[in-house]
């Protein structure tokens, strides 16, 4: 048996499509047009990359796009500002602060001035307590990925067991929130965990926000399980060419899985297609309209 391969790619797409069509209607029946800042400090290539997509996707769903870079250099104060003045700009409705950041700057003092209804990167702890406690929020845009693909797979999640290998603020932790929220039965697993491969082959869904190359084997994988793998590691291979993998053997899961999520082509995709229906879900919110249909 080999694996259903989860193609991140046509999931993220149709997504995307979904969202142009629901700014449309905001714009054509409300005259809103939902805007997103980003903030990049420093000159940080692989957040580059990232900022590029994010403005490119942005426009093309039809949404305001501003672009902030600053030098790395910048003064604490000086970046608090341009946040301030970004809350209080009403042609924009989600800001994200690229990360990392660099050392000089406090990253808990940059997000807690985010506005929490602007905050569409869900790292807030006004949003984060909302998600724990269950109640409506702005969610992590890698976990709320991680749930659109596994629902590609699975029309409902009830009863499911599920483990989540990681415990970051980032994935781990609003992704077992979001799991408990479709009534799974996750438990919550890292680097430090006994008996990890004995967990893992009890769970239906499995997933891997670790960030260590393949730690996850096939061995561990139950028959048929859906593996998700957060993970994005750089090898360097005997030939000096470097290869990107996830935190799950891929090659070896394949065998075993029921399906999985290829490194790249999986999970990365769906982060920045869940930051637009977040901008757009914060735009709604903001504006006083009844939530989006994404």
């Amino acid at each position: 048996m080999t694996a259903r391969i989860i193609d991140g790619k046509i999931i993220a797409a149709e997504l995307r499509a979904r969202v142009a069509d629901e700014v449309a209607r905001v714009q054509r029946e409300h005259q809103l047009t939902p805007g997103l800042a980003v903030v990049l400090v420093g000159s940080d290539p692989a957040s580059e990359v990232y900022v590029r997509s994010k403005h490119k996707q942005t426009q093309a769903a039809g949404m305001a796009s501003f672009e902030h870079k600053l030098p790395a250099d910048v003064a604490e104060s000086d970046l608090l500002a341009l946040i301030a003045k970004l809350n209080r700009d009403p042609a924009v409705h989600g800001i994200l602060v690229q990360l990392p950041l660099p050392k000089s700057l406090n990253t808990e003092t940059i997000i807690n001035a985010i506005d929490p209804a602007k905050d569409v990167d869900g790292l807030h702890p006004n949003n984060a307590g909302r998600l724990a406690g269950g109640s409506a929020a702005l969610s992590p845009c890698t976990p709320l990925g991680c749930i659109i693909l596994t629902k590609s797979v699975h029309a409902s999640l009830e009863g499911m067991n599920a483990i989540v290998i990681g415990r970051s603020n980032l994935v781990g932790r609003p992704l077992v929130q979001l799991l408990l929220n479709e009534n799974a039965t996750v438990t919550i697993a890292h680097s430090r965990s006994r008996e990890l491969a004995q967990l893992c082959a009890r769970a239906d869904l499995v997933y891997a926000a670790v960030g260590k190359p393949e730690m996850v084997r096939g061995a561990w994988i139950k028959p048929g399980a859906t593996v998700i793998d957060v993970g994005i590691n750089r090898l360097q291979e005997a030939d000096g060419k470097t290869r990107l993998v996830g935190d799950v053997a891929f090659q070896e899961a394949l065998n075993v899985a029921g399906a999985i999520t290829p490194v790249p082509g999986g999970v990365g995709q769906m982060t920045v297609a869940c930051l637009l229906v977040n901008t757009l879900r914060a735009a709604c919110a903001i504006r006083g309209l009844p939530a989006p249909a994404v």
